[in-house]
């Protein structure tokens, strides 16, 4: 018997594996192959938090 007869599958086997679909994803959406978020979000969420420093920094007198 030959090396090639007792390990018939050679290669790399690769799963399909549906990633947003991994149970230690929890809010993962599926978006279309190449799609890149706009820059404006980034902005938003800057100007976001940017403004809740601010305003929890108005809570301590002093500082």
């Amino acid at each position: 018997m030959s090396a090639a007869a007792s390990n018939p599958r050679t290669g790399q086997i690769q799963a399909q594996i549906d990633l947003s679909r991994r149970p230690d994803v929890l809010l993962r959406r599926r978006t279309p192959e190449g799609h890149q978020v706009s820059g404006w979000w980034m902005v938003g969420a800057f100007a976001g938090v940017s403004l809740a420093v601010v305003g929890l920094m108005n809570f301590f007198p002093g500082a």
